[in-house]
């Protein structure tokens, strides 16, 4: 399916229903932690390695949706905005999210969980962006279809940045991302709070192991 079947549509995604979507699938990664617990044994060697992967991946995220929240803080779905990190992709922030989801598996200490969640935000991510760009083909006409036609959908090419000498943004749009972005980083005291109320007895035994 390419962006040349699009329909150009008079109003914007509805938001709120990615938020539902969001919503159910963090509350499917909870239930995860409380029914599953990782094969690599905490301490060990490999779960070690893979907390420390999904905790940089983590930061990543943290770190790239507010960088992207610079350039279209207060601008989204009104202005065409196609400098930094949108140079590369059309939605940076929705793969940076990607690519925190990841993170949290590995921060649980499995392959699979990373695997079920990164696949889980991309194809949530997947329909509402093909939603999005429907609504500002219709706004921005020509000139969005030029720009998608140069610009990946999803994974960034850095060989396409550009950017400004200049930019403004949005201090409130940037403060948001970033308390949202504080929820990432306190997966991971979550987690390790987990684990130790399993292995002292306080919580019941997993019943299922992921690898």
């Amino acid at each position: 399916m390419t962006y040349a079947s699009l329909k150009p549509v008079s109003q914007a995604f509805d938001q709120r229903k990615r938020l539902i979507f969001i919503r159910v699938a963090a509350a499917l990664a909870v239930l995860l932690l409380f029914l599953t617990k990782p094969a690599l044994s905490e301490g060990s060697n490999g779960h070690e390695t893979l907390e420390f992967f999904g905790f940089c991946l983590v930061l990543a995220c943290v770190a790239g949706r507010l960088w992207s929240i610079l350039y279209v803080g207060g601008k989204k779905n009104e202005e065409l905005v196609s400098r930094g990190p949108f140079s590369m992709s059309q939605n940076p922030l929705y793969f940076f999210s990607t690519v925190g989801a990841v993170g949290i598996g590995l921060l649980y200490g499995s392959l699979v969980a990373a695997a079920a969640l990164g696949a889980a935000s991309f194809l949530i991510f997947r329909v509402t962006a093909r939603k999005e760009a429907e609504y500002l083909l219709g706004k921005f006409g020509p000139v969005y279809g030029a720009y998608i036609k140069a610009t990946p959908r999803f994974w960034p090419n850095p060989l396409l940045y550009h950017d400004n000498d200049e930019l403004q943004f949005s201090t409130r749009a940037l403060r948001r991302t970033f308390f949202d972005g504080l929820y990432f980083l306190a997966i991971f005291p979550a987690i390790e709070l987990i684990e130790y109320f399993r292995e002292t007895g306080v919580l019941f035994p997993a019943f299922i192991t992921l690898y």
